[in-house]
């Protein structure tokens, strides 16, 4: 960093990924504003710099000392160890130091303490909340919501014949024929984890998922304007049930309150939607799939009049953005639930849904909210809805 740049980043104040310092000799602070950065999107502290951004002017003895410290609480203070980048600028009034943390890894980092700190504005606060530290451990691919157990759910949960159903067809003969107890069949699966059904056993294979797990439903909507805020709904419905049956009925749902254009078909046809049902189906598909289930909160599937939202709890997992979807890319949040899906709904996995869904129909938006923490899936109607108008006069003539 040059001169000019760290002046301008001291007139602008603090902020999430900016922190001064005077002077730096608590090790333990030094951890907490290390482990902060590092279980966020990394940062810099600058030290030497009052808070209202007047240069504190370091000793030689200063920076030594800090420097040191630095490293000894990189090393020792945070678990696992990071390594940061620290750089001495002289100013006109002072030398400062510029210590740059990356975005950890290996999430989630925490002091010598336990003690597990994320950034909050330009302060931070401790880690409190079960999900929030979950959240952390599935950035770093070290734990999957859908391989957690259910508490509750047993395998005397189990809808056995489903269940018998669905390994017949997939590997050709019925579970007993392999002379194990459902619990290590189910283990072996990876369906059943220290003695209950895991969040994915529980969602494809439990009699009633939603009895011990209520927020995992679809809740769906139709409203009669463009806000739904400004108007009553026609229907609305909670949608629960297994994986495949919520999702065939989401759809069903969706498809049964969009237009119908006859088109050239026959008078007596149900007509085409306007909304191509694979399009549908990959949206809903990927909605239930590639959820945040350490979020307590439903999907939501709202039809208005002109347009879909289909909105899943959890934004892009990792690296992903809107943009690198679009061209296939795929991080699976839930790679267990993702596999048994593959044989029970039509999902095909390998980060080509969207591709499908765009190609069947391009007035699609993909909207990333991270701060509200959802990803949110828009389908246009206007657009068909003329193309429609035109289809009809012509059958008409």
């Amino acid at each position: 960093m040059n001169l000019l740049g760290l002046l301008e980043i001291i007139s602008r104040g603090e902020d999430s990924r900016h922190q001064f310092k005077r002077n730096v000799t608590n090790a333990d602070s030094l951890a907490a504003d290390m482990v902060a950065f590092s279980n966020g999107d990394g940062g810099k502290i600058i030290i030497g710099v009052n808070d209202n951004g007047a240069i504190a002017d370091l000793s030689a003895d200063d920076i030594r000392r800090v420097n040191q410290l630095i490293s000894a609480t990189a090393s020792q203070n945070v678990q696992p160890a990071i390594n940061p980048v620290t750089e001495n600028i002289k100013t006109d009034n002072g030398l400062v130091i510029v210590v740059d943390i990356s975005a950890g890894i290996n999430k989630p980092y925490q002091d010598k303490n336990g003690v597990f700190w994320v950034k909050s504005g330009s302060d931070k606060r401790r880690a409190t909340s079960r999900e929030e530290i979950q959240r952390m451990f599935q950035k770093s691919n070290l734990l999957h919501a859908d391989e957690i157990p259910a508490s509750g759910f047993t395998v005397e949960d189990l809808d056995f014949d489903y269940f018998n159903s669905y390994f017949l067809r997939r590997f050709g003969e019925m579970p007993d024929v392999q002379e194990l107890p459902p619990e290590k069949i189910l283990g072996n699966m990876n369906l059943l984890r220290d003695g209950f059904l895991t969040v994915a056993g529980a969602l494809l294979f439990a009699k009633t998922p939603q009895f011990k797990l209520p927020a995992f439903i679809v809740k769906a909507g139709v409203f009669n304007s463009t806000d739904i805020s400004t108007s009553g709904y026609s229907d609305s419905r909670d949608i629960g049930g297994k994986l495949a049956d919520v999702f065939r009925q989401t759809v069903n749902f969706i498809i049964n309150n969009i237009n119908h254009v006859q088109g050239n078909q026959g008078f007596n046809s149900l007509g085409i939607p306007e909304i191509p049902p694979e399009s549908i189906e990959e949206i809903v598909a990927n909605a239930l799939i590639h959820r945040d289930y350490f979020v307590s909160a439903p999907v939501r599937a709202f039809v208005f009049r002109d347009r879909v939202e289909i909105i899943s709890p959890g934004h892009l997992p990792n690296n992903l953005t809107v943009e690198n979807i679009k061209l296939g890319n795929s991080n699976t949040r839930n790679s267990s639930l993702a596999s048994f899906a593959y044989h029970l709904i039509p999902y095909r996995g390998f980060g080509s849904g969207i591709i499908r869904a765009i190609t069947k129909y391009p007035h699609i938006d993909f909207h990333d909210d991270r701060d509200g923490n959802f990803f949110k899936v828009v389908l246009h109607r206007a657009v068909f809805d003329r193309r429609a108008s035109s289809q009809e006069s012509e059958f008409r003539m």
